[in-house]
């Protein structure tokens, strides 16, 4: 069986741990009641608050900027106050209920969707409990409504998004060959993070 984590860090280079805290882990799990999955946290923990390929944020549970759980919290309260009684006028991909299983339509709690990270196409990807609770999956939205269910871990999720499948619904790839780009987000108004590849991965 494949090591996506492995392979994660092996496209993105050795990560830097700058704010690395399992006390705030620990903070905003007991906020929302679950524990997020240990791939998802190593993967902040080594390169958060950061912006990946031009288009994937990942935000820090631990910083003041670009903080996780209040960007969890900011998105769901959005999502949440959407009207979710409406199906009889979506087309069948964006009905949620229906594609990802729901009964109900919840955002931010341990029933109901995440949001995990986001990209500058308008794509957000949500953490959730399968229907039969016997585990997580990826559920991804479109900027046009559509969603979409991916029944694997964040780093085989993540690992398909950077070796160019199409991980947010067909034609969504946003593959760019050659090392990964790793942009930094800046920490304060000043603060100009250079940006900086990854290893070649022979793409």
């Amino acid at each position: 069986m494949r090591d996506y984590l492995a392979g994660v860090f092996a496209m993105l280079g050795p990560g830097e741990q700058r704010y690395a805290s399992a006390s705030a882990w620990a903070g905003l799990e007991a906020e929302i009641g679950i524990a997020f999955p240990e791939d998802y946290k190593a993967v902040v923990d080594a390169y958060a608050p950061i912006q990946i390929n031009g288009h994937l944020f990942l935000s820090h549970p631990a910083t003041e900027r670009w903080n996780l759980g209040k960007e969890i919290r900011d998105t769901s309260r959005t999502w949440a106050a959407l009207d979710w009684d409406r199906e009889r006028w979506l087309e069948p991909e964006e009905n949620i209920r229906a594609v990802l299983g729901l009964e109900e339509v919840r955002f931010g709690t341990k029933d109901g969707l995440i949001p995990i990270t986001s990209t500058d196409r308008g794509e957000l990807i949500f953490l959730a409990p399968l229907p039969d609770r016997s585990g997580q999956r990826i559920c991804a939205v479109k900027h046009d409504g559509s969603w979409f269910e991916y029944r694997m871990s964040f780093s085989e999720w993540l690992y398909r998004y950077l070796v160019g499948e199409d991980m947010v619904g067909p034609n969504s790839s946003a593959f760019y060959p050659g090392p990964v780009l790793l942009e930094l987000l800046p920490m304060s108004t000043y603060d100009r993070p250079a940006p900086r590849y990854g290893p070649d991965r022979g793409m």
